[in-house]
């Protein structure tokens, strides 16, 4: 994401998982955002998630 100004309605979102939140792209997540799947270590551990 090079081309980041400070847009963040312009930054990729994908909905988290287990709860359904979206989710937008975070720096730290920049080498693994494909495999991004939750929001929060809580939706994580949350039993019962469901898996796309």
């Amino acid at each position: 994401m090079s081309g980041f100004k400070g847009n963040k309605a312009a930054l990729p979102q994908k909905p988290c998982a287990a709860c359904g939140r979206p989710m937008t792209w975070r720096k730290k997540w920049e080498r693994n955002w494909d495999e991004v799947k939750y929001c929060s270590d809580r939706c994580r551990a949350k039993p019962g998630k469901t898996t796309p």
